[in-house]
């Protein structure tokens, strides 16, 4: 038997039909959007989506200006008086660029190029200095008599590193200029005297593409 449909019903039919379609397309196109991908790259490959100070940048800075350090004549002039490398700690790095930046990390990157320089002594910073300490501590009570690494033994530092990173910013229609400024002075402990100053500049430009329709 059939049944006859009405041209009003049909048509409801029709445009429920043609409105599920429309869902189930939507659907699927958010549950697209939605996926999620995680690729792995080398580290050393340079990323760089806001335009604002990240690992490459660091890097990069650390390399540039402790090369430039160990170049310059204090270097020679003390090994030459003293007959021995120079012992360098580096202290407080500020941030004061309107940025949120990990600046342990860039601290940890100055101590690395140096270190691997072999060109100068680094020893551990305050925070380590006192870690340090305290297992000394606990091997005077605990640890055998031979084996136990007493107090007095540490080396003091020579020179101390300090420095500061700031920003400049500057902005126009969709177009933004980012200008970093990294300074670094190192210290000599025994006079106050600075003996050794540098600076690196990394300037960028943001641009935000513009669709036409």
């Amino acid at each position: 038997m059939m049944i006859s449909v009405t041209p009003p019903v049909k048509t409801f039919l029709v445009r429920s039909g043609s409105f599920m379609f429309i869902l189930l397309l939507l659907f699927s196109i958010s549950a697209c959007g939605s996926e999620k991908k995680v690729t792995r790259v080398d580290t050393g490959l340079v990323t760089d989506f806001s335009g604002r100070w990240n690992d490459t940048d660091s890097r990069m800075v650390a390399e540039t200006m402790i090369k430039e350090m160990i170049s310059r004549p204090w270097l020679e002039n003390f090994s030459r008086a003293k007959g021995r490398q120079p012992v360098v700690i580096v202290g407080s790095v500020l941030n004061k660029s309107n940025d949120h930046i990990n600046v342990q990390t860039f601290i940890t990157d100055l101590e690395r190029e140096m270190t691997n320089s072999q060109r100068v002594t680094f020893v551990a910073a305050k925070s380590e200095r006192d870690e340090i300490r305290e297992e000394r501590r606990d091997q005077a009570v605990h640890s055998r008599e031979d084996t136990q690494k007493g107090p007095g033994q540490e080396i003091g530092a020579d020179f101390m590193m300090k420095g500061y990173i700031s920003n400049i910013l500057d902005e126009a229609d969709g177009t933004k200029a980012v200008y970093y400024q990294v300074d670094l002075d190192l210290i000599d402990l025994k006079n106050n005297v600075k003996s050794w100053y540098g600076q690196k500049k990394i300037k960028k430009i943001i641009e935000k593409k513009r669709f036409l329709f």
